[in-house]
């Protein structure tokens, strides 16, 4: 059982722009690329913030003109700063939890030295995350409970509702209770656990 992770859902053909980029032009990047907000690099390539269609609603709420035929101003004023970063050997789940935190819709995936190799939208987790409580089932059953911890089939009631997670039943010992509940957290669409199981050795999870 190997979780997913962001390089492997990652875009890796990242629409991108640059602190002096006019609103004008980065509207019209918009558009062409059809994303809703872009990074911003520097000449190294080094993420050094994010700008979207947000940001500019914004401003032209405020007053700032910005049109196809004519945008003053440019990205180094609309961008947000710094950038909410991840790198590829992250899990998605993990992806998930900072957009959340950082409440954003796309974060720019960096290698070590933060230039920038990719994105990951709430589309991209989508496609991870939109899987059947069944599938989910299968493979807490399957992947943590059978195979990874060895417990004879039957033992651990599964049971999967809206990605949460029940496990009911009795194991032989606190480390399997565990061992379940922290893999079962890292099966792709997870979004809970419920953790019932009483260990007979006494000994807590």
């Amino acid at each position: 059982m190997k979780p997913r992770t962001v390089g492997e859902v990652m875009t890796r053909e990242v629409a991108h722009t640059c602190r002096d980029t006019t609103f004008a032009d980065l509207m019209l990047l918009l558009d062409r690329r059809r994303v809703s907000g872009v990074p911003v690099v520097d000449d190294d390539d080094k993420v050094l913030g994010v700008v979207s269609e947000a940001d500019l609603i914004r401003h032209q709420a405020a007053g700032v003109r910005a049109s196809r035929r004519s945008g003053t101003g440019t990205v180094a004023k609309l961008m947000s700063t710094p950038a909410v970063t991840v790198h590829p050997e992250q899990r998605v789940s993990d992806a998930a939890r900072v957009m959340e935190r950082h409440h954003v819709n796309r974060l720019p995936v960096v290698d070590e030295e933060d230039r920038l190799i990719g994105i990951i939208t709430r589309h991209d987790l989508l496609r991870v995350f939109l899987r059947t409580d069944e599938e989910i089932r299968a493979e807490v059953a399957e992947e943590v409970l059978g195979r990874a911890l060895g417990l004879p089939p039957g033992a651990v009631s599964v049971s999967v509702v809206d990605g949460v997670v029940t496990l009911d039943g009795r194991v032989s010992r606190g480390l399997d209770v565990w061992a379940a509940v922290r893999l079962a957290w890292r099966v792709d669409g997870v979004i809970g656990v419920v953790n019932q199981l009483v260990a007979t050795d006494g000994v807590a999870g």
